[in-house]
């Protein structure tokens, strides 16, 4: 799991040496010695970790962390000190920091409270996006089929207008892309688009990370929170997975939808924010209402304007010109030379279902440039067995097959087997029972 660590240390000896202790861990680091100079880099680049020094010749390291999560919550910062203090190490966590650390006693505990630390980084980024830069504009929207070319047509028009959308279609089908274009295209493109995936956080966190709360109103909730509610005023907020959403929360979405106030947790007084909203689902919403998991109230204040996005499997015309956009994007960001595509590899890519759609064909191709040999994507770099083995070979060709894509994979990430099982598509704990049946371990 690689990451970009921001250490702050006023004594340079000691930052160049967990410096290169860090970038021995494959993590890519930068360095600051005095608390302005390092709130400079934060504007610069993005971040997962900070691990800071508590006395800085300009700020109190537990004080430096509420202007730092204020502006960046999603970085998790670890304090140092030469000098273990428990009113400190209190006051470092009420503010926001995820752990704290005493300097010498502890050296051996810095690289996995990173990569822990890392973690917790990453699967706040998987919720929550905010200013999604990645992509921009009906642009991003790659296909000629006559399916996409229908959906993005409909989407440029409702841009125009500040209708609520809502989109549906299967999981990968490039829901947030759309919903991304659209606030583009619109007179809130100046503004905030704010987007949370609702199934990944429970219903107290959620209804937090939604319409903010009052410190104390919670446990866990050391100070006031300003919620994605509020941040999208005059832009646009996108819910996607909508049909993940508790019922308790749905009657709180409509009445703000209905009339734009909200009350944050633990307040009484109502506030208000103009914002657009998208939502998205790959459920059937209204079967849900029979089911009583969704508010039929709700769903038809979602329902102004739908755009149903097709599966890949529908579309398989835009495969290509998918497959090469994310050669392009992964060879870039692999630093690879030019690469050779041989036509036997978009015609594997094209006989696929892909049921995870889009985001499993970005996937696909991302391993196989993993896989190539010698600069060339061809049949044999796909990590598509049926598609590539004649019938008549037995299984074991299919677990030398597997085992060799998974050192491969292994070889790639440097060992780092959450990484590895990220790109594998498949959950650690099976990583690691395929490692050992394969006696890798």
């Amino acid at each position: 799991m690689s990451g970009t660590i921001l250490i702050i240390d006023d004594e340079i000896k000691l930052l160049k040496l967990l410096g290169m202790i860090l970038s021995q861990e494959d993590f890519n680091v930068k360095q600051a010695s005095t608390a302005r100079s390092a709130m400079t880099m934060l504007e610069q680049h993005e971040f997962d970790v900070v691990l800071s020094d508590v006395r800085l010749p300009d700020a109190f390291g537990v004080d430096l962390i509420k202007s730092v999560k204020t502006k960046y919550p999603y970085l998790e910062i670890i304090l140092m000190t030469a000098f273990g203090n428990i009113t400190d190490a209190v006051q470092a966590m009420k503010n926001g920091a995820y752990d704290y650390l005493v300097k010498g006693d502890d050296n051996e505990k810095i690289i996995p409270l990173v990569y822990k630390a890392l973690e917790k980084a990453k699967h706040n980024k998987s919720g929550i996006v905010r200013k999604n830069t990645a992509q921009k504009g009906f642009e991003s929207i790659i296909g000629t089929s006559p399916q996409i070319l229908q959906a993005k047509k409909l989407a440029e028009r409702v841009a125009l207008t500040d209708a609520t959308v809502l989109l549906t279609g299967e999981t990968g089908t490039g829901k947030e892309v759309f919903a991304n274009a659209i606030h583009e295209g619109s007179d809130r493109k100046k503004n905030s688009f704010v987007a949370i995936n609702c199934s990944a956080f429970s219903k107290e966190i959620l209804e937090s990370e939604l319409f903010g709360h009052k410190a104390g109103s919670f446990t866990g909730a050391v100070k006031d929170k300003k919620g994605l509610v509020e941040e999208a005023a005059g832009g646009t907020l996108f819910l996607d997975e909508i049909g993940e959403m508790p019922v308790e929360l749905q009657a709180k979405l409509l009445r703000v939808l209905e009339t734009k106030e909200f009350i944050k947790m633990g307040e009484t007084k109502v506030s208000r924010s103009d914002f657009r909203l998208i939502a998205a689902t790959n459920r059937n919403l209204e079967e849900e209402i029979r089911n009583g998991n969704f508010r039929e109230d709700l769903y038809f204040r979602l329902n102004i304007f739908e755009i149903r996005l097709p599966a890949l499997r529908e579309r398989k015309d835009d495969i290509k010109a998918l497959a090469k956009g994310f050669v392009s994007i992964f060879s870039e960001k692999m630093h690879l030379p030019a690469i050779q595509v041989l036509p036997e590899y978009y015609k594997i890519l094209e006989k696929n279902d892909w049921k995870g759609n889009i985001r499993e064909l970005r996937n696909t191709v991302e391993r196989s440039l993993i896989l190539m040999n010698n600069n060339m994507l061809d049949g044999e770099s796909l990590p598509l067995y049926a598609a590539k083995i004649p019938a008549d070979q037995d299984s074991l060709s299919i677990r030398s097959l597997e085992k060799e894509h998974i050192l491969k994979v292994l070889q790639y990430t440097k060992g780092n087997k959450a990484e590895a099982s990220r790109l594998l598509e498949i959950g650690i704990a099976t990583l690691y029972r395929k490692l050992e049946e394969y006696n890798l371990r």
